[in-house]
């Protein structure tokens, strides 16, 4: 494993295309390419004026020379009715394949971590694809998280969001 010298900050509005470029590599990688439909204008109104999401880059090189980006983590808050504390909800994480292995992602998890901390968030969670065996023994036995065995994923998308609006009360 060879090393490679690295830093982590967080995203501004300047990278507003570094961050879509990840976003474009993880679906190709999750053999979803053509589900990637971000647009520029889209970010930068969702995550940095309207602070929807936070994102945190790797890039290559040190922050006075930065390089290229190698990962990115896009995260938002939530909140837990159980614990009654905020918590992190990690959307995507993403290191380049030939950035891998080097501690990338490691260093990224550790700066959500920091950022949990800060927060007072009692948890961090995250989805991965049942396939992505590699992504999951890295967070089994390297960062020691637990399966969430016994829920299920669900999702309303446009038509879905559209629908249960009809659901609401009918005034009289």
């Amino acid at each position: 494993m060879s090393t490679v010298r690295f830093h982590i900050r967080p995203a501004t509005v300047d990278d507003v295309d570094a961050l879509l470029q990840l976003v474009r590599d993880l679906a190709t990688y999750e053999k979803e390419p053509e589900s990637a439909k971000a647009t520029r204008e889209l970010f930068r109104e969702n995550i940095f004026e309207r602070g929807y999401a936070h994102a945190l880059l790797a890039f290559q090189g040190a922050p006075e020379e930065p390089g290229v980006p190698l990962g990115m983590a896009l995260y938002f808050f939530n909140f837990s009715t159980w614990t009654g504390r905020p918590g992190l909800y990690l959307e995507d994480l993403f290191v380049k394949p030939e950035a891998r292995n080097k501690g990338v992602g490691k260093a990224l998890f550790a700066e959500l971590g920091k950022v949990a901390q800060e927060k007072n968030c009692g948890r961090i969670d995250w989805s991965v694809l049942t396939w992505n065996e590699p992504s999951i023994a890295f967070y089994e036995k390297v960062l020691l998280a637990k399966r969430m065995d016994g829920w299920m994923g669900m999702r309303l998308t446009d038509e879905g969001i559209q629908n249960i609006t009809g659901f609401g009360l009918v005034s009289n």
